[in-house]
């Protein structure tokens, strides 16, 4: 059976009203920003165009929320991303009430600062400096690898069994995650928005494949390369780290050769010549 055909001066027709659609959301989400129209006051708008616009996109609009403060909201108040206007309920309603009340009262929104680089060329040992700094929070990464000597759970990294990670997976409870040298490695979500929700700017020190989900899902982050001197030095702190077989070195050293060429990718690049220098200039760029 054939699909019924549809007339030009239908599609025309169809066509305008989508135009006309995206022009009332476009004008709301302006008035929303600019303060001329209350955020609440959405929510008995009786236009088709507006009660079926996504929540997401009209939190968004709202001065001092983000990308990343728009999620938080959203999942304190367990209101999922997909939801339109028109379908958010009074609980609801009543739960992104008082999260704005919250927001009102807390500080701003800090940066998100997305640290990567090839194995052994530092990244660890700049961004451990700032833990002390209340200016800063340290993500610490969910990880499958094996704890090394000297590490401890919950501060190097919180170690799980693979079937852990797998459920967080699942859960939808990593902000990005990945697989490197027979391991994987995620950055746990909740975390991540809270402190960014209380002031703090976070450092995300992971690698290049999480950087680049990062990538895709924030835009206001700030993405910052951390390269070695010269090549011949990352190789000799690779191999004198010790903490690994021969032939998972020479796959970090592999690999670190693909990673320094996806340097142009990042906003900023550091050369960790020497680490005070390195941890000034990831200061600055935080705080500028």
């Amino acid at each position: 059976m054939q699909p019924p055909k549809i007339s030009n001066r239908f599609r025309r027709k169809a066509g305008r009203k989508a135009v006309e659609a995206r022009q009332e959301r476009a004008e709301v989400k302006d008035q929303v920003t600019n303060g001329k129209l209350y955020f609440f006051d959405l929510f008995s708008d009786t236009r088709k165009s507006i009660s079926r616009m996504k929540l997401v996109d009209l939190l968004q609009s709202v001065p001092g929320i983000g990308k990343v403060r728009a999620e938080l909201i959203l999942e304190r108040t367990k209101i999922s991303p997909s939801r339109r206007i028109g379908g958010v309920g009074h609980r609801q309603l009543e739960l992104l009430r008082q999260e704005f009340l919250l927001m009102k009262n807390s500080p701003k929104t800090g940066k998100l600062l997305v640290v990567s680089g090839p194995s052994g060329v530092g990244k660890s040992t700049i961004t451990n400096h700032l833990r002390s700094d209340n200016r800063f929070w340290i993500s610490v990464s969910v990880t499958t690898r094996p704890i090394r000597p000297g590490e401890k759970d919950g501060e190097s990294y919180h170690f799980v069994t693979g079937e852990k990670f797998a459920e967080m997976v699942t859960n939808n409870e990593f902000l990005e995650w990945a697989e490197f040298a027979g391991a994987r490695y995620g950055t746990p979500k909740t975390p991540v928005f809270e402190a960014l929700s209380n002031g703090k700017n976070v450092i995300l020190e992971i690698e290049l494949n999480g950087a680049r989900q990062v990538r895709k899902n924030s835009k206001d982050a700030i993405f910052i390369f951390i390269e070695p001197p010269n090549w011949e030095e990352l190789k000799i702190r690779l191999i004198n780290r010790g903490t690994e077989s021969e032939h998972s070195t020479q796959a970090r050293l592999d690999r670190a050769k693909e990673e320094l060429s996806a340097a142009a990718e990042f906003d900023y690049v550091v050369v960790n010549h020497e680490v005070e220098r390195s941890v000034s200039e990831l200061v600055s760029l935080a705080l500028r």
